[in-house]
């Protein structure tokens, strides 16, 4: 026979209601009474029946999650499962589920995150991208749907809840890292320019070289997927110049990993030869030959902070908006040097 709220409050001396709010995580009932109370559901392998709450609470209890419209780039790319473990945390310590959007294309998205607003099958929506121009964006505030971007808006920022790095500062001290080691040629191999963290990252690549009167070559900016493959073109295109780059800032660590098997394959070492600056330090940093110097931006944080902001939302219809920027730090490795002719200027 199935254990019941009244079973749970009968061994843990507490009224039935009381065992409903602990349930809700209500702040009206003190911690020491919270955890006397789940220690007896566990006890009594008591689960919620959190499909009957919803239908009498008029809540779902479930936060949507809306992906890349690239099933290629959000099953290939680490940096998903490990923002996802983040939006995971943060969702389950407030008894939320997650509701994953599977569409492959543009429209196709853009259809499931309707379904799943207008079929009530989500309290709210988190955006695990931010595009130039998104649909979506507009489609949940012309329904004053709760939702929140991971990643800077490009429009209206300051009326959208979002949780980020500071992207552009990112990609200025990255690019300051290698000019000061002496290099003048650098690189920059990004992602699909349609992408906000694309276009903040070398935004802050140009301003460094600005600053540092360095020409800006286009043929140096090369865009594409966060892919390996991507990485591994790139190569090919930037080795072909008259006057390839000594140095690389790759938008990404996956990409990346493509840039030194190519490097590899073409004879080319790191950071002998070439000296690269990657994004993201996920494990592929740690471990690619050689370790990659990379920019730590917390993704376990950007998730756990969506998830934790869209469920104060969810909770709170005049909660204000939160712009959230997760900081980042630069964590050097091997594989950047000083460029073959380089000269210590002596003061």
């Amino acid at each position: 026979m199935a254990v019941t709220i009244k079973d749970v409050a009968k061994v843990a001396n507490v009224a039935p209601s009381t065992v409903s709010r602990v349930i809700a995580n209500s702040p009206r009932i003190s911690e020491k009474t919270k955890e006397r109370v789940r220690e007896v559901m566990d006890q009594l392998g008591y689960h919620p029946n959190f499909i009957a709450r919803s239908l009498a609470s008029q809540s779902t209890r479930a936060i949507g999650l809306v992906m890349p419209s690239s099933t290629d780039v959000v099953f290939q790319n680490p940096f998903f499962p490990t923002v996802l473990t983040g939006l995971s945390e943060g969702a389950h310590s407030k008894q939320y589920a997650l509701h994953m959007t599977t569409g492959k294309t543009e429209d196709e998205i853009f259809d499931g995150v309707v379904a799943m607003v207008q079929g009530g099958r989500v309290d709210g929506v988190v955006l695990l991208y931010s595009k130039v121009e998104d649909r979506v964006i507009a489609y949940l505030k012309e329904r004053n749907f709760p939702f929140v971007v991971i990643g800077k808006p490009f429009k209206d920022d300051e009326n959208t809840s979002y949780v980020d790095n500071d992207n552009f500062k990112a990609g200025k001290e990255v690019t300051e890292h290698l000019i000061q080691l002496g290099h003048d040629r650098i690189a920059f191999i990004g992602g699909n320019l349609d992408l906000v963290v694309t276009v903040e990252r070398l935004l802050g690549y140009e301003k460094a070289l600005r600053n540092s009167g360095i020409h800006l070559e286009d043929n140096y900016i090369v865009n594409d997927e966060f892919l390996r493959e991507s990485g591994q073109d790139a190569v090919e295109v930037l080795l072909s110049l008259d006057q390839p780059p000594t140095a690389m800032v790759v938008a990404d660590d996956l990409m990346a990993l493509g840039v030194l098997n190519k490097l590899d394959e073409m004879g080319i070492a790191v950071p002998q030869d070439v000296s690269i600056v990657s994004f993201n330090n996920v494990l592929i940093a740690e471990m690619a030959r050689p370790p990659l110097t990379s920019v730590d931006i917390n993704i376990f944080d950007l998730g756990y902070q969506a998830a934790k902001s869209l469920i104060q939302i969810i909770e709170n219809p005049n909660e204000p908006i939160k712009r959230i920027i997760v900081p980042f730090k630069i964590v050097t490795r091997y594989s950047c040097g000083h460029p073959k002719d380089y000269k210590e200027v002596l003061v």
